[in-house]
């Protein structure tokens, strides 16, 4: 299956404010936003993209032009690459890309049956396999708590800990048939595993630990006027985004005569932004993505 981009014409369109500048697209993913980034850019300008997985990389190499260069490099990495201030802009994309869950050998799916994996960076690090059949039940219950919100997680990890015991968890068919046996809420519109890969694809992935990492790298690269664009598709990452460009105060004891000092180094430009219906319709996915956008100040 083919990914799509969601908000495609609507991020680049806040993105770009100088088809000269520097431009990060910090999840190349199937390079949708980039190719389109790079239809607007003159040949002064330039798009640097990152992306952890081999595959993405390797795709990236069908891109020909000359103002264009990609980093097999996690998105936290940007100080490693860039100097201070040198930068008109980066994307960030944060929804999985399709082609991880349309691949059953990347691990990322519980409908379709493949080695139970969901590492972005498949060449590197602890597969999801390897931690799950060696970790406490607390360890699992923190995971799905955490990162899936999942109030069922007890169940689900006890569930776990129950069947490995006879056999080793190996294959994302059995990880899916062990949850929706158990799950109380047999009748909900969503499959019972999803919010369980979910979270365990986040901590695998140690995605919202980097990305918060990779915002303080691109507050440091960003220009002053330069634009981050987000995208997010659930409620951990966007209560990162809010937080992060959210005003900070320096508070003094209150026998000390001074002010507490604001330090707002964003403006909010677009505000929870959504697909529309007919994006939705082409593509469900879509549905939960909510775009915001900051300018440096």
């Amino acid at each position: 299956m083919l990914h799509f981009p969601v908000l495609l014409e609507e991020s680049v369109d806040f993105l770009i404010s100088n088809i000269d500048g520097k431009y990060i697209d910090a999840t190349f993913g199937r390079g949708g936003h980039s190719k389109l980034i790079l239809s607007k850019l003159s040949l002064k300008g330039h798009l640097s993209a990152f992306d952890k997985d081999p595959d993405a990389i390797k795709f990236s190499k069908n891109f020909n032009e000359s103002n264009f260069n990609s980093f097999h490099d996690s998105f936290k990495n940007l100080t490693k690459y860039f100097d201070n201030k040198s930068i008109d802009g980066v994307i960030y994309d944060l929804g999985t890309c399709s082609t991880h869950f349309d691949d059953p050998i990347r691990g990322f799916s519980f409908n379709r049956d493949g080695p139970l994996d969901m590492r972005f960076d498949n060449t590197k690090g602890t597969s999801l396999a390897e931690w799950l059949n060696d970790a406490l039940e607390e360890e699992i219950i923190e995971v799905l708590y955490k990162f899936g919100e999942e109030k069922h997680a007890k169940i689900i990890s006890r569930a776990i800990i129950l069947e490995r015991a006879k056999y080793p968890i190996t294959k994302t068919s059995q990880l899916s048939e062990i949850i929706q046996q158990i799950y109380p809420e047999k009748k909900n519109k969503n499959h019972p595993a999803t919010k369980s890969f979910q979270a365990f694809r986040i901590f695998i992935n140690k995605e919202l630990e980097e990305f918060e990492l990779s915002l303080d790298a691109a507050k440091q690269v960003i220009r002053k006027n330069g634009i981050i664009v987000t995208i997010a598709f659930h409620s951990l990452e966007d209560s990162i985004i809010k937080n992060f460009f959210n005003p900070s105060f320096t508070s003094f004891p209150k026998d000390i005569p001074l002010n507490n000092i604001e330090d707002k180094s964003f403006r909010c430009i677009a505000k929870k932004i959504r697909p529309s219906d007919e994006e939705i319709y082409k593509n469900p996915r879509s549905r939960s993505a909510i775009m915001r956008v900051f300018q440096k100040i």
